[in-house]
């Protein structure tokens, strides 16, 4: 029986419900039009996974605390910061199925959203001098950044290799999963730095595990779902399409990346360019990455005492993995 992610987030749920509250009132704001732009984000609110991940890591040696809630409080405004701002970057109109910010408000109304949100998250550690944990979540938007640009450069002559492939997730989605594990520990274990790394990596191997889903979905299949193309037609190398063209002939591969580079528009051509990389064992062999990357997690995860946050963020875990859309 497939997991439910209400029966998964049972032993946080309480806390889940106070940071609700914590949330909305860190987002609140005297100026009318700036209240008017939070509200409508809060109303539209996604699965909350990286308070989940917080939550769950802190319970995995310790109880939750105030400063874990700070912390949930700063990884969501931080993270909802960074999806205002990529939207307005990648000129998208749509953001988890509801007009984003800058199609309802315009591009500078939404950077400027974007920098409220993440001044806000700042002052939370800030004015608790919860240093540590400002300290985790910096790097961690710093490496999202790099990675970004990286993506970008790298874009301009698809030129990406396995290995830039890995270093472009890792710094832009693993890296904040990775931080909320690292603060939900270090909020009530700030003096045990082997453990507060030991969660920052198994974070950031579920983080490489998930974009590796989220890869999947975008060519599709029986148990996968409808292939979309949009990868393709971002011109973005996800590691199924690498692996086709890494194992194609020289000619074979000139003309996937000249359709990628000149024809992404054209839905016969995407269309094309998925079917290469069907034909090429590229769904197989990311399904197969994903699950190494998930099976290293969970064995970092399995070093800390049997408890039901282990539990947790196992099931957590494979909720992201095993879901069908």
């Amino acid at each position: 029986m497939a997991l439910r992610l209400s029966d998964i987030r049972k032993p946080i749920d309480k806390d889940l419900k106070v940071f609700e509250k914590k949330f909305k009132e860190a987002m609140e704001s005297n100026v009318a039009l700036l209240d008017k732009v939070m509200y409508y984000i809060v109303q539209h609110k996604g699965k909350q996974m990286r308070p989940m991940f917080v939550f769950f890591c802190a319970k995995l040696m310790g109880e939750v605390q105030e400063k874990t809630h700070r912390g949930a409080a700063m990884i969501e405004l931080l993270h909802t910061a960074t999806l205002v701002h990529d939207d307005v970057v990648d000129d998208s109109n749509k953001r988890r199925g509801f007009f984003s910010i800058n199609a309802l408000w315009k591009n500078k109304i939404a950077v400027l959203v974007g920098d409220y949100l993440f001044a806000k998250g700042f002052l939370l550690s800030l004015d608790k001098k919860d240093y540590d944990l400002l300290h985790i979540i910096s790097n961690a938007i710093k490496e999202m950044s790099e990675g970004e640009l990286l993506q970008i450069e790298k874009a301009r002559k698809l030129d990406i290799d396995e290995s830039i492939y890995y270093e472009i997730i890792r710094q832009k989605t693993a890296t904040l999963i990775s931080s909320a594990c690292g603060i939900g520990y270090a909020s009530v274990m700030e003096e045990d730095e082997v453990g507060i790394e030991k969660v920052k990596l198994f974070g950031e191997k579920v983080g490489i595990a998930f974009q590796m889903k989220d890869d999947l979905f975008d060519y599709g299949q029986e148990n996968i779902g409808k292939p979309t193309g949009i990868d393709i037609k971002e011109k973005k190398m996800t590691l199924p399409l690498i692996h086709a063209l890494n194992n194609a002939s020289k000619s074979d591969k000139r003309h996937i990346i000249n359709l990628i580079k000149n024809k992404s528009e054209d839905k016969e051509k995407v269309r094309e360019v998925i079917d290469f990389v069907l034909s090429s064992n590229g769904i197989a062999y990311t399904e197969k990455a994903m699950l190494r990357y998930q099976d290293e997690a969970f064995s970092l995860l399995y070093e800390f005492p049997e408890s039901p946050a282990r539990t947790g963020l196992e099931q957590l875990v494979r909720f992201n993995t095993e879901r069908k859309k």
